[in-house]
């Protein structure tokens, strides 16, 4: 029987921990480690990199990552596999193979590109591609001309092309975060296109790892739980050749591994349940099971999954104006009402704008409305505008300092003018996966061997329907007593973005809370407890597998990424702002929570 696979992450983000790497290679052994780069954010930087210096626009701190571990790769042999290349591949393995000479390594780089689409975009749709906005449905001519960069998501397939090739290190990119890590399990195990629970078993694995120490108690909800955070150990998966994995992390390296923290893991920036949709498989995150196997250690198993959709997602960015924002600090007394004034002083000295913001850091700048009522001794007043003229951004800029002898007392200054920054928006949307196609390159002493990869067709739906039942979990008896506490007694969860929606995850401490959760948290007591900050509409999917519920809370970010002026543009404190939502229940509920701790 095939051995099974480690395979960990070394980062989760560009500007993640840079001594992971080191730190998982020297931990024990692994097959192969992971490292993912790539946010919509991070991609509107690289490119404005690259337009500034055409050798830039790729994550040069994963070179530099590399010359440092370079005799330790070879003589481990373990792979890497990283979208690094961000939107500059070439460039990245060049510097790669540079280094490699220099340390007389027989490094073998390999490189999947072609993810670059913005010279088609255009004829793509006179051929009639529609190309529409994924989320807020504008037509593509509406923004043609705008554009300045376009990528199409990748999968796997490519990768497993490169390790064929025998490559060592792999960048790519705009592979998915989930598809680096998939396409080694593939190679390994010789898995099929065609077996959809398998390969979904590694979408879910590739999710618990594309977020570093996201899944080893980082960001807990139970933070105080967490043994230490002092160098906390990254997520390792154990796969089997059936689609059981164990989640686990190096022995004697800080964080935690539970149930609960991958749950909150699984839960991240997750949609529909049952159609988390990549372009490798569709998996059902409602299929998953999970059970504590020993300390730090969880494991996964039951994962269904189904046919490809025929369609890639294109990530696309267009210029869409400019914004500045800056701050001044103000202390007490009555803070919050100097800080308010300022913020009128200023909005009547300047011109109208598309969109203006106050945020008053220290009373409620993220969670606005939710806010506790209460005298802050000091408010970080955080103004920005965003609109399509330079010349009223800059004005802007400009009055901000006005305002530190002109307005009321207890005012220190912070900084100089704020700078005008292009607005890059995010466009996403669809493509027929027969038009696009990946070059593949692996290069080393003995030269280059280089292939393409077309994507062929799919013909799934996008949906994976797992048949779940509700977890049968006894209610407690109840004691007739009723108690007012903070939903983060009873449940615990996480939230993230995309585009311009926040998710929401809330978990059941409990099996037996599972049911109130389901009745008591519906998608209009939430719409309403984010009042002022969602302006769209609410989704609520069940989870019951995961004892959870899922929201998606529309127009909640400003825009999003690049696009908001909101000091939290991610919405990752919005968990906890409902965590913190109070509800009288019956005290049995409580001890049925506590009992979970």
């Amino acid at each position: 029987m095939t051995q099974a696979i480690r395979i960990a992450n070394a980062g989760g983000y560009w500007g993640d921990d840079l001594s992971v790497l080191k730190r998982q290679l020297e931990g024990g052994p692994l097959d192969v480690i992971t490292i993912d780069y790539l946010a919509e954010i991070t991609m509107s930087i690289l490119q404005k990199q690259r337009s500034r210096n055409l050798e830039l626009g790729y994550a040069r701190d994963f070179v530099d990552q590399v010359r440092e571990i370079l005799p330790l790769l070879d003589q481990k042999g373990t792979r890497i596999i990283t979208n690094a290349g961000g939107v500059n591949p070439f460039s990245c393995r060049d510097e790669l193979l540079r280094i490699a000479q220099e340390g007389n390594s027989t490094l073998k780089v390999g490189l999947v590109a072609g993810d670059e689409v913005l010279a088609q975009m255009s004829a793509w749709h006179q051929q009639g591609e529609p190309l529409s906005n994924m989320d807020d449905g504008r037509a593509f001519s509406q923004a043609e001309g705008k554009f300045t960069s376009a990528n199409v998501y990748f999968g796997a397939a490519p990768v497993v092309e490169a390790l064929k090739l025998d490559a060592q290190v792999i960048v790519t990119g705009r592979v998915t975060d989930t598809g680096i890590s998939l396409a080694p399990m593939i190679h390994r195990f010789g898995w099929k296109w065609d077996d959809y629970d398998q390969l979904a078993a590694g979408i879910v694995a590739g999710h618990i790892l594309e977020c570093g120490a996201q899944s080893t108690g980082g960001n807990f909800t139970d933070w105080r739980r967490v043994p230490s955070y002092h160098e906390i150990g990254y997520p390792i998966v154990e796969m089997n050749p059936d689609g059981s994995f164990i989640v686990t992390k190096h022995e004697g390296t800080g964080g935690l591994v539970s149930v609960e923290t991958v749950k909150e893991q699984l839960v991240y920036e997750m949609g529909d349940p049952n159609s988390y949709i990549t372009p490798d498989v569709v998996a059902a995150f409602s299929s998953i099971r999970l059970e504590q196997a020993g300390k730090d250690r969880v494991r996964v198993w039951g994962i269904k999954g189904a046919r490809p959709t025929d369609t890639l997602k294109i990530s696309a960015s267009l210029h869409e104006g400019y914004k500045a924002s800056g701050a001044v600090i103000i202390c007490g007394p009555e803070a919050r009402s100097k800080g308010e004034t300022f913020a009128d002083i200023l909005w009547n000295r300047l011109p109208a704008y598309q969109e203006h913001l106050a945020e008053f850091v220290g009373a409620d700048s993220t969670w606005g409305p939710m806010s506790p009522t209460h005298d802050a001794s000091e408010i970080y007043l955080r103004l920005g505008v965003r609109d399509e003229s330079h010349e009223k951004v800059t004005a802007f800029s400009k009055m901000l300092a006005a305002l530190i002898l002109s307005g009321p007392p207890g005012v220190a200054v912070t900084g100089g003018r704020p700078r005008v920054q292009e607005v890059v928006g995010y466009w996403p949307c669809l493509i027929q996966r027969s038009l696009c196609k990946a070059v593949v390159e692996v290069s080393g002493p003995e030269g280059t061997e280089s292939l393409e990869v077309p994507f062929g067709v799919g013909k799934g739906d996008g949906r994976c329907e797992a048949k779940v039942e509700d977890p049968k979990a006894e209610a407690p008896k109840p004691s007739g007593k009723l108690v007012k506490v903070p939903l983060n007694r009873l449940a615990h969860g996480r939230s993230g973005d995309k585009g311009d929606t926040s998710n929401i995850g809330v978990i059941a401490r409990h099996p037996s809370i599972y049911p109130w959760l389901k009745e008591t948290l519906s998608a209009e007591t939430v719409k309403k407890r984010f009042t002022g900050i969602c302006h769209g509409k609410v989704e609520r999917y069940e989870v019951p597998n995961l004892h959870a519920l899922n929201f998606l809370l529309h127009e909640s970010l400003g825009g999003g990424g690049t696009f908001s002026l909101h000091i939290d543009a991610q919405g990752k404190t919005y968990s906890h702002a409902l965590l913190a939502m109070e509800f009288e229940v019956d005290e049995a509920l409580v001890k049925a929570a506590d009992t979970s701790r």
